[in-house]
């Protein structure tokens, strides 16, 4: 991967340089599925943070869980859940705008003093689209997409997934991106586009 392409990654539509990895463990909770969903979703977790380095816990001292899963069928479901404008800001603003761009999915990261990620919302829609969507394939694409925080036009060209033989698989030069950008000596959050050059040198080491 081109330092070009790395810096893009991580480049938002408004021109600014923001990257963000977890900087605790991450105490996962699913809501709307079945068992068979849930331990797909709990697998594809534990796949990247082994990938990365990272780690789970069963639960985050200051929240509970830090990293949410909400499926459902419509928006307007997200507004009887108990607490969770507490949770998400302008919860009630956003639901309208969601509706109105008929979106099927959305996450909402919080970050902590350091600038790292602390808690990721994860609200899935499941339209048509997203319900023929294999659910291997979904949890893996979500779980990489909530691992960092990616540039906001990252993936609108190009999925971070890719299929190998029959089996859906995290792009090879994503995976070694991940592992980059989980290096100890690496920061947790940086808003200067001269963390690419070093995110890019790691990558060369370990892809």
């Amino acid at each position: 991967m081109e330092l070009e392409q790395i810096e893009a990654l991580f480049r938002r539509e408004s021109g600014d340089y923001v990257f963000a990895r977890w900087g605790r463990p991450l105490a996962p909770v699913v809501f709307g599925v079945q068992d068979e969903t849930l331990s797909v979703v709990k697998g594809a977790i534990e796949a990247v943070c082994q990938l990365a380095g990272h780690l789970t816990a069963e639960t985050d001292p200051e929240l509970g869980s830090n990293f949410m899963w909400f499926f459902f069928s419509d928006w307007a479901e997200l507004l009887a859940v108990p607490d969770l404008d507490r949770l998400v800001p302008d919860l009630g603003p956003l639901v309208e705008r969601l509706q109105a761009a008929q979106a099927n999915q959305y996450r909402v990261f919080r970050f902590d003093e350091a600038g790292a990620i602390k808690a990721c919302f994860v609200f899935l829609r499941m339209d048509a689209h997203l319900s023929g969507v294999p659910a291997e394939t979904l949890a893996l694409s979500q779980v990489v997409q909530s691992f960092l925080l990616w540039s906001d036009m990252a993936f609108r060209d190009r999925s971070p997934l890719a299929v190998a033989g029959e089996t859906t698989v995290l792009r090879p030069d994503i995976a070694a991106l991940i592992r980059a950008a989980y290096d100890p000596a690496m920061p947790v959050a940086a808003q200067d586009a001269a963390h690419a050059l070093r995110l890019s040198a790691r990558v060369g080491q370990v892809s």
